[in-house]
């Protein structure tokens, strides 16, 4: 049984740690799982990610919208290719840290890029694969690009992956908007997590709901 769960949200959402926590979650359980990202995951990707997320070199920061937009399409095919697909045929649950909907989000609503065409590309790249299930954790901007940029400040001598979170407010507050459009759409695939409580209680309702679902599949 084919299981692909992924983990959405805006800057801050601590969606990262948490995907962290899930994949303790399952070893506990004994439950055999991949932990991955976008973009990045494989080695191609991982060369993406500096172009895209790290605010060096200085051309990369007037990247356009339709560039940026082809980038993260490339990382993804080649991660469904070389990590995803292939752990899936493993018997693997893989947990993937973004995927298609945070393209939809951030260049879609956040940058103004046609959705339709997007969701072209999207599939294309992704050979039509969709996530099973998805976990978005939502909470409001402001508490999120805080949380973001204290973090950021703390990883001292570790070249920042920030060209997103300088981004103006409003950008942030279309992507969040962005993000639960999409959970609204497809209330069977997606459930909302409030991220702006504790990370203790945050990883006890993402078992809870990782557990239902893999229950389902089993």
């Amino acid at each position: 049984m084919e299981r692909f769960i992924t983990f959405e949200g805006i800057e801050g959402c601590g969606k990262s740690t948490q995907i962290k926590l899930a994949g303790g979650y399952l070893s506990e359980h004994r439950i055999p799982f991949i932990i991955t990202e976008e973009p990045g995951g494989t080695s191609i990707g991982r060369k993406i990610r500096e172009m895209l997320l790290h605010n060096v070199p200085r051309d990369t920061v007037n990247m356009s919208s339709e560039t940026e937009l082809l980038l993260f399409a490339a990382a993804r095919a080649q991660h469904i290719r070389e990590v995803i697909r292939p752990s899936m045929k493993e018997g693997r649950v893989v947990l993937c840290d973004r995927f298609y909907d945070a393209t939809i989000a951030y260049q879609g609503f956040g940058r103004g890029l046609d959705i339709d065409f997007i969701r072209r590309i999207n599939d294309f790249s992704s050979a039509g694969l969709k996530p099973h299930f998805t976990l978005l954790f939502d909470l409001p901007v402001e508490t999120g690009l805080r949380r973001a940029m204290e973090r950021i400040s703390s990883n001292k001598g570790i070249p920042a992956e920030d060209r997103f979170e300088r981004e103006a407010l409003e950008f942030h507050s279309r992507v969040r908007a962005g993000y639960l459009s999409l959970a609204g759409n497809e209330p069977d695939r997606f459930r909302i997590v409030d991220a702006s409580k504790d990370i203790e209680s945050v990883h006890r309702e993402v078992c809870v709901h990782l557990l239902q679902f893999i229950n389902e599949k089993l």
